[in-house]
């Protein structure tokens, strides 16, 4: 079987991530969103971990169609999440003010029975103390672009 003969993803590992948007998250939308998956807010201040997502996602460099375009990709033909992974070094606070850095790793080209042509975006996101500049998590985002304009 031969190698599929498709142009090469673009080279956009390296891009800066890093937002200038200052994430806070407040004790209001804390216990909303806790009380929204069946628990009560934790009594010592930290947030439900699931901000490690959302405070990322909304205070990096790129929107999502931002990102999108970097990797020459059209946002209404469905980026899809592929997995996340975080490593906290702290919980997550209430209250708390974060700023993002971050890159995208690699951008790669694969072909897939299901999916055709798709390429794979890997991306890192760090969420950083805004008061002091500490790194309290890091998160690798992996996303799958659907190339649906290089289907055979």
């Amino acid at each position: 079987m031969s190698e599929p003969d498709f142009p090469p993803a673009p080279d956009v590992a390296g891009t800066s991530l890093d937002g200038r948007k200052i994430f806070t998250i407040s004790a209001d939308e804390n216990a909303a969103l806790c009380r929204s998956t069946g628990v009560e807010p934790a009594s010592d201040g930290s947030a439900h971990p699931i901000y490690y997502y959302i405070a990322t996602q909304v205070a990096m460099g790129k929107t999502v169609a931002g990102v999108c375009e970097t990797c020459e990709f059209d946002v209404d033909d469905g980026p899809m999440m592929g997995s996340s992974g975080v490593k906290f070094s702290e919980p997550l606070m209430v209250g708390q003010s974060y700023k993002v850095t971050g890159e995208i790793l690699s951008l790669v080209r694969k072909q897939s029975r299901k999916l055709g042509v798709m390429d794979v975006l890997t991306y890192r996101l760090r969420l950083h103390k805004e008061a002091d500049g500490s790194c309290i998590l890091e998160t690798d985002n992996v996303w799958v672009l659907p190339r649906k304009e290089l289907a055979a």
